[in-house]
C-alpha cells in the first residue's frame, strides 16, 4: 500500500474515532445531536402530514394511533455523516473541494435519511411485519452505502493527478 493511502486510512480512522467519542459525550449529545434529531423528526412529521398521515411529533418521536417511531442515535443519519466527514476530511483535497463535498454529501445523506424515516413509519403503520428487516438491515445499509458511494465519486473527481493516475 502506498504511503498516501496509508496516511489517508490512519487519518480516517483517527478522525472517525474522535468524532464518535465527541458525539457520544453527553453534553454534545444533549445539546447538539438531540436538537438536530428533533429537527429531523419534525421534517419527517411534516412530510407525513403532507402525505395525509395524522402524526404527532413530540421531540424525536413520530406517532399516531397506528404506529410510533422514535429516532435515536444511529437512526438520525449522524453516523453516516460522520463517516463521510472523516473520509472527506482525511482525503488530500483542497479546503474548497472538501467544503463542497461535505455540504453536498450531508444534504444527500440527510435527504435519504428523511426518506428512510418516512418509509419506516409507513412500513410500521401498514406492514409491521416488515418493519424490523427494513429498520435494521435494508435502510441502515442503504444510508451508509450512499455515503460511501458519494465519497468514492467525490474523491475520484477531486483526487490530485498523481493519486488519480497511480491508484
Amino acid at each position: 500500500m502506498k504511503r498516501t493511502q496509508t496516511l489517508f486510512l490512519i487519518k480516517f480512522f483517527v478522525a472517525l474515532v474522535a468524532m464518535y467519542c465527541l458525539v457520544a459525550w453527553n453534553p454534545v449529545n444533549d445539546h447538539v445531536i438531540v436538537p438536530i434529531t428533533k429537527v429531523i423528526a419534525s421534517v419527517a412529521g411534516a412530510i407525513l402530514h403532507i402525505m395525509g398521515q395524522g402524526v404527532i411529533v413530540s421531540g424525536t418521536t413520530i406517532s399516531s394511533a397506528r404506529f410510533a417511531v422514535n429516532i435515536n442515535n444511529g437512526c438520525n443519519g449522524i453516523e453516516a455523516m460522520l463517516i463521510l466527514l472523516a473520509a472527506i476530511g482525511s482525503f488530500p483535497a483542497s479546503m474548497r473541494a472538501r467544503g463542497a463535498g461535505l455540504a453536498i454529501g450531508a444534504v444527500i445523506v440527510q435527504l435519504l435519511n428523511e426518506v428512510r424515516i418516512v418509509s419506516l413509519y409507513l412500513i410500521g403503520a401498514y406492514k409491521p411485519s416488515l418493519f424490523q428487516i427494513f429498520h435494521t438491515a435494508v435502510w441502515q445499509v442503504v444510508v451508509i452505502l450512499a455515503a460511501i458511494v458519494f465519497f468514492l465519486q467525490w474523491s475520484a473527481r477531486v483526487a490530485p493527478p498523481r493519486l488519480a493516475d497511480h491508484s
